[in-house]
Parts: C-alpha cells; structure tokens; sequence
C-alpha cells in the first residue's frame, strides 16, 4: 500500500506546488468548461510567478496553514491557509490527477482547516469539480454559486467617475477599514501582495469609499466598497482601463452583488455561472468581489 506523508511545506515546495495547481486547475477547467465559455488555458508563465509569490508570503505569515502530501519522496499535492483576524481562508488546495480518488486531498483538507480551528468565520473559492464540491459541503461549508461576465465592453456606455484615483500603500489603512465593513476582516500583509502583482483603484467620498486591484487587462481582481453605488463607480473605472476591442473577464459574483451584473450587462458583456464561494458562519460578502485565492 503506498505511504502517503502528510507535513509542513516548505520553501523548496513552491515549484511543485505551483506546477501541481497549474495542472490540476486546468483538468478541471477542461472537464467542466461549457461550449459558450471562453476556452479553458493552461496557467501563463506571468500567473505562475505571481502564484509563487502569493504562496511564499503565506508561508512566511501562516507557516502553519500551509501543507503538501508526499508519496515516495515526491509531492503530489498541497494546501495553503491563511488567518487573517478571526478569518480562516483556504488559498490553494489541489491534488495531481494521478493521485486523486485516494483520500489525499481530504489528509490536506483536514491538516489546513485544524490551522483555522480558533476562528469564527471560512471562507475560499472552490472550481465546479464535483468531488471537490461535495468534500467541503459534507466538512461544514455553505456552497454559494459564483458567476462571471466576459466581453469586448461597450466603450460607449462607460460613464465619467468622480473621484477615483490611483492608490498606493498609504491607503492601506483605508482598505482594511472597508475589508471589515464588507467581509468581517482586513487582508492585513496580504494587502501589499496585492499592491505589487495589481494596480489600485480608490474610490473615496463623503457617502461611501470603495477600491479595486486591477490585472492588466481591465478586471478588478478584487473589489471592495461600502456601498453599491461606490462599488459600480469602481468598476467601471477598472473596465474603462481595458484596451478598445480587448475581451475582459469578471470573475467570482455571488447573488448578492447583482450591481456588478448590472454593470456588466450596461458594458454589453455576456453573463455565465462556474464554481461557488464556499463560506462558514457568515453571509456571502457584499458589495465585493473576491480575489481567488487572497479572498
């Protein structure tokens, strides 16, 4: 019977974890994309450094949320978790394909959610996989469904917004007051990953502040207001940064953020619906949209 060692990761892991993810992802991206979808593209070499760099700063702040299983000597999955005030996150979480089915991902599952025991709220964003699925519905987690829009947008439709502007680290303060007020915890160190793979929007007013980190192609990566109307604001601003004629994907709405399906919808984008936000003793964050594995 193959021995299966379930321990810490470790900086030497980072390469065959970021390689394991990378193919697993994509499997499963493969097996459940549908015909209207975009298709499904393995991890740029870009997204895999910036994966690397994501995972080594867990490792530095959560040493003990971030694990791999071997087999023979060899790592064939992990898991990385992160608490963030009294919030457990799952990060990342995958098995190679030829190792599934065998009870692995459920020794990675269990040694990363005993990292979050003292907490009183999860949160991570799971693939449609049904394996994986029906997993973290029978540990605890309630599955809420995500969608995401993808288009040219309509430049014609993209309104004026007032004061946004482009923020940086003295905002951090700032992002982590609207953190709390939308998702029940700051994103802490997380915030200056973010502020070195991103560029920060900031939308601040008498009536309401919000942000977003947008990737290069006009998506906010990661969207946070303290009110509807702010959070619209905001992406707008981000997609209004994408490139004439250029396809731009916005990813992990939950129902309860119907006012980035609006603004989609006025942008002329197409409407599609993949994965969940798996979520413990809280309701779906709102108005945000969250990063998939910062959260």
């Amino acid at each position: 019977m193959t021995q299966v060692l379930i321990r810490p990761a470790r900086e030497s892991d980072l390469e065959a974890m970021a390689a394991i993810t990378a193919t697993s992802y994509h499997e499963v991206d493969a097996r459940t994309f549908q015909r209207s979808w975009p298709d499904p593209q393995p991890r740029l070499r870009s997204r895999n450094t910036a994966w690397i760099h994501r995972t080594r700063h867990t490792l530095t702040t959560d040493p003990g949320g971030c694990w791999v299983a071997e087999v023979d000597g060899q790592v064939v999955g992990g898991a990385t978790s992160r608490v963030r005030e009294l919030m457990w996150i799952l990060s990342s979480f995958a098995v190679e394909p030829d190792h599934q089915g065998q009870g692995i991902g459920l020794q990675l599952l269990a040694a990363a959610m005993h990292y979050g025991r003292g907490c009183l709220r999860g949160m991570f964003a799971a693939t449609a996989d049904p394996g994986a699925v029906r997993r973290y519905r029978l540990a605890g987690f309630t599955l809420h469904p995500q969608m995401f829009l993808t288009g040219v947008v309509e430049r014609g439709a993209i309104p004026v917004v007032e004061r946004a502007r482009e923020g940086s680290a003295g905002d951090i303060d700032l992002l982590n007051s609207i953190d709390r007020q939308t998702r029940g915890a700051a994103h802490l160190s997380d915030h200056e990953v973010l502020l070195d793979q991103f560029r920060l929007v900031v939308c601040e007013r008498a009536n309401g502040a919000g942000y977003a980190y947008v990737d290069d192609t006009g998506s906010p990566s990661l969207l946070a207001a303290t009110t509807r109307r702010t959070a619209q604001d905001v992406m707008w601003e981000a997609l209004g940064s994408s490139a004439p004629g250029s396809t731009v994907a916005v990813h992990h709405i939950t129902t309860v953020n119907e006012w980035a399906v609006d603004v989609g919808l006025a942008a002329r984008m197409s409407l599609h619906q993949s994965g969940y936000l798996c979520l413990r003793r809280m309701l779906p964050p709102a108005p945000y949209l969250h990063h998939g594995s910062l959260l």
